[in-house]
């Protein structure tokens, strides 16, 4: 389960799919990255979602990489 929050919007960035930079819609998810109910509480880690508005093309980054 993720829960999202809106950090930035329209924030311009290279795309890979379009080959030049254009609005992404940007946001940072709280993933959960356990699979056991036991320990889900203590693997929620952020990640920064970016979306390309042109093209619809999606990437995600793990922002914690401890």
């Amino acid at each position: 389960m993720a829960t999202q929050n809106t950090a930035f919007s329209e924030t311009t960035e290279p795309c890979e799919e379009c080959g030049q930079p254009t609005p992404h819609d940007v946001t940072i998810e709280i993933r959960t990255e356990s699979n056991k109910s036991s320990n889900a509480e203590f693997s929620r880690e952020p990640y920064r979602v970016t979306e390309c508005v042109k093209c619809g093309a999606a990437t995600s980054q793990r922002m914690n990489n401890a």
